[in-house]
C-alpha cells in the first residue's frame, strides 16, 4: 500500500500528523535530500514538501518530476506562500499546451 509523507520545517509539518500522514521535519539540506531519496524508494506515492524546502532541493525534486510515483507537491509553510507551487502548475500547463495559457498580465 502506498503512503503519504510531508517534509519541511517542524512548525509547518507537524499538524499533518493528526491527519495520519507521515511527517519528516527537516532542517539540514543534505539530510533533507537523503530523506527525499529514501521516501521516493520506500513506497511513498505522494510527498508534500514545503515550498521553502523544495526551493532548496530543486535539483533533487526535478529528479522525480518525470516519474508517476512519487508525486512531489510543494505546499506553503507556516511563513506563507512563496509562489513556487503556482509557478510549477504554470510550467506544467505550458509544457502540456505548448504555450502560456494562464497568462494574467503579470510576468
Amino acid at each position: 500500500m502506498y503512503k503519504i509523507a510531508v517534509m519541511g520545517d517542524r512548525d509547518s509539518v507537524y499538524g499533518f500528523a493528526a491527519l495520519g500522514l507521515d511527517v519528516f521535519p527537516q532542517n539540514d539540506i543534505s539530510e533533507a535530500a537523503k530523506k527525499l531519496r529514501n521516501l521516493a524508494e520506500e513506497n511513498y506515492a505522494v510527498i508534500y514538501i514545503t515550498e521553502a524546502l523544495a526551493a532548496k532541493l530543486e535539483t533533487e525534486v526535478d529528479r522525480y518530476r518525470e516519474r508517476q510515483i512519487p508525486a512531489i507537491i510543494p505546499i506553503p509553510g507556516v511563513k506563507g506562500n512563496t509562489g513556487i507551487g503556482i509557478l510549477n502548475v504554470k510550467k506544467f500547463a505550458e509544457q502540456a499546451a505548448g504555450s502560456d495559457i494562464i497568462f494574467n498580465g503579470e510576468n
